[in-house]
């Protein structure tokens, strides 16, 4: 059973999908998601809550604050707090629900929101558990290899600072196969260029600047007590398994990580026998600690 709800997140309207199971007694234990960059509810965060409602689990998708059917302005903007507080009220809209046994609530990212799930899940005592799947561990340290990061930092800011005397908001492509974007080259084109609306092909160019300053990965240095399992591609071009393992080898126990046999970072957003492996995984995880 999907409904479809709205929640108020400082005056915003907030737009999400809640699954309950069919069958059984609830109250049910309960797994809120955020999912990957400029991702909306309706790509993979619905495909994995939809799987895991039917393992058992209440489950919340929804659509961040400036994306998707969310309000919230600038439109396509990725915002950091914003987001950890759209997991804080959604959190307390699961636990008011009678369906949801309030005591057993989980945190699931993926992608971009696997950082983000774990950043929320470390530092919010109602979370019980977390689960990262082909996740972003994002942090400046690692983000500033590889990169000329001051000269980064200098044209974002650039960026910014015509916004902050009254220029347009700056965009670029969210997806390109050739050519400038937020996300260049064939494999984020083929998942995102087949999409459909409320996913619009755009993002603040300011996006860019919160995707290299910001610090999930501290998560899994606070996580503890609580259980966390990471599962990741053994192979992935966008979402590092190296980053998958510093995060892993940060956590203290009960931890796991599950490597599966994926080649491509969008395999486990929609790709069998990969999502399926991801879910199986999640549920055995949650299963034995929430």
């Amino acid at each position: 059973m999907t409904e479809r709800v709205e929640f108020e997140v400082s005056g915003t309207t907030v737009v999400g999908d809640l699954r309950v199971p069919t069958g059984g007694a609830g109250p049910f234990p309960a797994l809120v998601f955020t999912g990957p960059f400029t991702g909306v509810r309706t790509q993979v965060t619905g495909l994995y809550a939809e799987r895991l409602t039917a393992k058992g689990y209440v489950t919340l998708s929804f659509d961040h604050r400036h994306w998707g059917e969310s309000g919230g302005q600038p439109r396509n903007h990725e915002d950091p707090q914003a987001k950890l507080h759209d997991l804080r009220a959604a959190v307390s809209l699961l636990r008011a629900r009678e369906e949801v046994d309030r005591e057993r609530i989980g945190a699931v990212g993926i992608c971009l929101g696997g950082g983000y799930a774990l950043r929320f899940a470390a530092f919010d005592p109602r979370v019980k558990a977390f689960a990262g799947i082909a996740g972003a561990y994002n942090n400046p340290y690692g983000m500033r290899t590889g990169m000329d990061y001051p000269a980064a930092l200098t044209a974002l800011t650039e960026v910014l600072e015509r916004q902050d005397l009254g220029g347009p908001v700056e965009y670029l492509p969210a997806v390109a196969e050739e050519g400038e974007a937020a996300m260049p080259g064939d494999e984020p084109y083929a998942y995102y260029g087949k999409a459909v609306a409320p996913w619009t092909n755009e993002v603040t160019r300011a996006s860019v600047r919160e995707l290299i300053t910001v610090d999930n990965m501290m998560g899994a240095d606070f996580l503890s007590p609580k259980p966390g399992l990471i599962v990741h591609g053994v192979i992935d071009r966008f979402c590092s398994p190296e980053g998958a393992e510093e995060a892993f080898k940060r956590l203290d126990q009960p931890k796991k990580l599950v490597w599966l046999d994926a080649r491509r970072h969008i395999d486990l957003y929609d790709a069998e026998p990969y999502v399926t492996q991801a879910v199986e995984a999640t549920a055995e995880f949650l299963g034995e600690h929430l």
